[in-house]
């Protein structure tokens, strides 16, 4: 399986990312009822922020999951915080949905995002919805440390950092990793 990143084009992928975006399993996006013109209004916002940008992501040419990168120290709730440094990107990541979940396909989609964004910065920060279990696992998988728990202004999160030694060392950033 070949897995891609490429700029996401919020006209293009707008149905697909709106499908997504919406969908019940996709609760900690925060987009739950948000209507179609809404979905393009932020993604075309995203696409005008020079810290924050979009990716689609596509498994052999199939879109299966979108990936946002941006500049922490330019984001309002996490600019202020000790923990956050220059040079750091943040990493929002959501799989597309399934009926038909592929096994280790979630984990390989985190393993390439993961160093998409390394290969952008020293140190990639995450800042997942504390009740967000699944994602958590999914984090610790990959080597990210918790800082501590933040109140943001949607959610208290549980902020979050990875540097290439910690994904290096992690089970989903080891050489060996077999998905």
């Amino acid at each position: 399986m070949r897995l891609t990143l490429e700029p996401l084009d919020p006209e293009r992928d707008l149905a697909v990312l709106h499908g997504w975006v919406t969908h019940p399993r996709s609760v900690f996006w925060g987009m739950q009822g948000a209507s179609v013109a809404e979905v393009a209004a932020e993604y075309a916002r995203i696409a005008d922020d020079p810290h924050h940008d979009a990716w689609l992501g596509r498994a052999d040419g199939v879109p299966q999951f979108l990936a946002e990168t941006y500049d922490p120290l330019r984001h309002p709730d996490l600019r202020d915080l000790p923990e956050v440094a220059a040079g750091d990107v943040g990493m929002h990541l959501l799989v597309a949905p399934t009926d038909a979940p592929v096994s280790g396909f979630t984990a390989a989609v985190m393993r390439e995002v993961v160093a998409f964004c390394l290969a952008r910065g020293p140190r990639v920060v995450v800042e997942p919805d504390v009740r967000n279990h699944r994602i958590a696992a999914l984090n610790a998988a990959a080597g990210f440390r918790v800082a501590r728990e933040v109140r943001l202004s949607d959610k208290v999160a549980a902020l979050s950092f990875c540097d290439r030694a910690d994904f290096a060392g992690s089970r989903l950033g080891s050489e060996e990793a077999v998905v």
